[in-house]
């Protein structure tokens, strides 16, 4: 099973960027985004996003 970005990026709604992967995280955890969202997140290289477009690239739909 996938997970779009359309998936993420509801789950990281009115984030405030730049963040860092671990900043993602947590704020999908905070609401309550599901499980395949948090792998994705999880998988994802660790660094700072400076807006939405850089996260969907890093994980392209997986």
């Amino acid at each position: 099973m996938q997970t779009s970005p359309i998936e993420v990026q509801k789950a990281l709604k009115d984030i405030d960027y730049p963040v860092k992967k671990k900043e993602l995280i947590q704020h999908a955890k905070k609401h309550k985004a599901n499980s395949k969202v948090m792998e994705v997140l999880e998988d994802l290289p660790d660094k700072e996003y400076h807006n939405a477009v850089e996260v969907s690239k890093e994980f392209g739909g997986k």
